[in-house]
Parts: structure tokens; sequence; C-alpha cells
């Protein structure tokens, strides 16, 4: 079966009644966890975006406690998931000022943990994607706003 287009899915909405709607939302949540966590931010954390910054904050420093951290291998190993999660959430914002808050946090955990970065090829690599992620963020945001954060980005 071939999708179809976003401009027929949004024509075919716009016909739909309500409770079609509704029908077809709840049906969408129960296929895919992506589905239903998307319907989750939208409906609930897409009115308030500090409260979503905050608890992607949490959860990165949930995420930072469980990282093994006997060998390097699991260090990486943890905080590509990290990112991996990290990234998923954030593709649900859309919102850049979002996205540069997130990162940086995530970049300031790792500083703060400990990690010896220089000393595992993957993870130097990782951190340093993730200050090009920020600094490609930055660029789309207001000059103050651009300020303020290069500020942060220097201490990194």
């Amino acid at each position: 079966m071939k999708a179809a287009s976003l401009a027929d899915i949004k024509r075919e909405l716009k016909q739909r009644s309500p409770e079609e709607l509704l029908t077809i939302c709840l049906r969408l949540g129960r296929f895919k966890k992506d589905n239903k966590e998307l319907l989750t931010y939208l409906l609930f954390e897409a009115g308030n975006e500090q409260s979503y910054i905050k608890l992607l904050k949490e959860d990165i420093d949930d995420m930072m406690e469980e990282i093994n951290m006997s060998h390097l291998y699991y260090v990486k190993k943890g905080l590509q998931k990290i990112v991996r999660s990290l990234n998923k959430s954030l593709r649900y914002s859309g919102q850049k000022q979002t996205e540069v808050d997130a990162r940086l946090y995530f970049c300031q955990r790792i500083q703060d943990s400990g990690i010896a970065i220089n000393k595992h090829t993957t993870i130097k690599n990782l951190y340093h994607r993730e200050i090009k992620r920020i600094e490609k963020a930055l660029s789309s945001l207001h000059e103050d706003l651009q300020a303020d954060y290069q500020y942060e980005i220097e201490k990194l």
C-alpha cells in the first residue's frame, strides 16, 4: 500500500467529523510508541515548552545515572542511547530554543560527570557533534538569544 501525500491527508481530515478524528487519533496512538509519544507532546506538553524542557533535562539526568562507568565502551553506548532519545524528543517539539537548551544541558552533564572525553575517539566525536548541532540550531535564533547561549557554548 502506498501512503497518501500530506496534502491528500489534510484534505481528507477536513472532511471528517470530530468523532471520527478522535477515533483516528486513538487508533494511531495504539500502533507505535513514537505515535503515542508525539500525541502526548501535542496534547499535554506543547502548550508549556518550559515544562517540556524541564522534563527532557530530568530524562537526561536519569539516563546519565544509569550509565555504567566501569569501561569507556559502556559509557559510549550509554551516551549514544541518550542522544537517540534526545533526538526523538526534540523532533516532537521542533523549536530551536528547546533544542539548544536540551543539548547544552546534555553537554554540560557530560563534562560534569567526569567522563574522559578525549580518551575515546567515538565519545569525543559524539561530544563535538552535539556542539555543532547546538551551533547550527543557535544560528536560527534571535540575536539576543544567540549572545546568551554563545557564552554557555564557550564554557563547554
